[in-house]
């Protein structure tokens, strides 16, 4: 008998076959318009329901209409009459690739979120396991780092089985007497080598808990953190990461300068409330830093935390899994932080995240080597390569300026042609990723988050490339004060230099 998953290979090949078949067909301009507009009216009577299934469907409808797109955009839009037309139009056109790729990435890498729910632990405690809290700090301030570390010695755990670390890579004496003063444990360390990770490392050679939860220093973590988190952990000795989400009390740049405010969601709610459950359906969750927990077993396989690169969170989380480790998530927020204030400190961090995640890129190319499945390779391959976006946004910026300015056409198209094939693409992408993407993020505030990063970010984007070695671990600040007057953008003006009658606010 042939068995279920035979079955859904089969029909998959099917679906796909006639997928391919559909996208082939040739239509003249006035059926293809047919075509989109019963596309578009399947979409908004389908989309009526809401479910798993309804959502995976119209995302097939999607990739139908946008592949019946590509189609036509290599076979009938390409005629130029001169060098410059040719240059501008296959650019503009690479662009589109670009984005349709990760329009199909994101598809599959979100097709079945796992929605993992908390396991319990054993009844008996003295089964729980041993856990080592750490805290890295660099330049923070102390008023921030200590709510953190008086949390975290309030998590609800076996005294006798966990231990609070101040890991202080600026060994500053006023650290150090807090931790005695609070019942904290201090480690210094003066080089700063290979920053955070070197941080991380250090400690990890000190101390000899089962597990460590690390949390950055302005990230206070609840009560029940440990009992939430760490049941699969116990449950499953494949485990070796328990990723929970970043939240943050605090509002980011643009929720704090632009007037819809608190009604858009923050910028990285997409990332902790869709892709990452989505990355565990495919066993490819990453660690992001803080609000995790990692087996300290599986850490020492691999030699401690990566330093090759500036984000050895993710590169972390990869070189555990070629190692077999199964990585997980959970979309429970059980610590809560401060989110960059500033504009310009919100683009330094990322695009710290953007040549770090590039340096992986060039440097452990997940589709390259041993030790992954198809899907984690392909996710891994998602968050990678999204961090090019930068290049593809500011060609679509720029390319209606060649025909504004120097009349150059470089797409060959008529209008008619331009509504049946764009218009139902741009509909359904942005339509089915909206549906897929509600209460996390906005369509319209996506392009805005996007285009404000990717005039700063195509630069890094380049130059990581190009020279992966270039650029070096920044620390994101947090916990300044702000005038309740200032616009806070790219150049805001320091405190310090503003009038006493300003009544600076923190």
């Amino acid at each position: 008998m042939l068995s279920l998953r035979g079955a859904n290979y089969i029909v998959g090949a099917l679906g796909l076959c006639a997928l391919i078949a559909a996208t082939t067909v040739t239509l003249s301009n006035y059926e293809q318009l047919s075509v989109a507009v019963v596309c578009v009216l399947v979409f908004f009577i389908v989309g009526r329901r809401k479910s798993r299934r309804t959502q995976i469907f119209l995302e097939v409808l999607s990739a139908l209409v946008s592949l019946r797109y590509l189609t036509w955009r290599l076979t009938e839009t390409l005629d130029f009459d001169t060098w410059i037309q040719g240059g501008l139009g296959v650019i503009l056109l690479t662009a589109e690739l670009y984005a349709l790729y990760m329009l199909f990435l994101s598809y599959f890498q979100t097709i079945q979120p796992l929605h993992r729910a908390p396991l319990p632990l054993p009844d008996n405690v003295d089964d729980w396991p041993t856990v080592d809290i750490f805290i890295p700090t660099y330049d923070e301030q102390l008023s921030i780092v200590r709510l953190t570390v008086l949390g975290a010695l309030g998590i609800d755990w076996p005294p006798d089985k966990v231990n609070v670390y101040i890991l202080d890579d600026g060994v500053r004496p006023e650290f150090e007497q807090f931790a005695e003063e609070c019942g904290a444990l201090y480690i210094g360390r003066v080089d700063s080598a290979h920053a955070k990770a070197g941080n991380l490392n250090h400690a990890i050679k000190q101390t000899f808990a089962d597990y460590i939860l690390i949390l950055d220093c302005d990230h206070i973590p609840t009560r029940a953190f440990l009992q939430i988190a760490m049941g699969w952990m116990v449950a499953d000795r494949k485990i070796a990461l328990m990723q929970t989400p970043h939240h943050f009390y605090s509002p980011d740049p643009f929720q704090r300068n632009l007037a819809v405010g608190y009604r858009t969601p923050p910028e990285g709610n997409l990332f902790y409330g869709v892709i990452q459950d989505g990355n565990d359906f495919w066993d490819a969750t990453f660690f992001c830093g803080s609000c995790a927990i990692l087996r300290r077993e599986a850490i020492e396989s691999i030699g401690g935390f990566a330093v090759e690169t500036v984000t050895e969170d993710a590169h972390t989380a990869l070189r555990m899994q070629r190692r077999g480790w199964s990585t997980a998530y959970l979309r429970i927020p059980v610590a809560s932080g401060l989110a960059t204030e500033r504009l310009t400190t919100h683009i330094g961090q990322r695009m710290r995240w953007a040549r770090g995640m590039i340096q992986i890129f060039r440097v452990d190319n997940p589709m390259l080597g041993r030790g992954l499945k198809l899907g984690q390779r392909l996710c891994y391959l998602s968050a990678m390569t999204s961090f090019f976006f930068a290049i593809p946004r500011v060609i679509f910026l720029a390319s209606p300026l060649a025909f504004l300015f120097a009349g150059q056409n470089i797409i060959a198209a008529s209008p008619l042609a331009v509504a049946a094939y764009a218009i139902p693409h741009m509909f359904h992408s942005i339509a089915t990723a909206a549906k897929g993407n509600k209460g996390w993020r906005y369509s319209f505030w996506s392009e805005v988050y996007e285009t404000t990063m990717a005039l700063f970010l195509v630069r890094v984007t380049i130059i990581t490339m190009l020279f992966p070695s270039k650029g070096k671990f920044n620390v994101t600040e947090k916990g300044a004060c702000w005038s309740r007057k200032s616009l806070i953008l790219a150049r805001p003006t320091p405190t310090s230099s503003l009038p006493p009658s300003w009544g600076v606010a923190c």
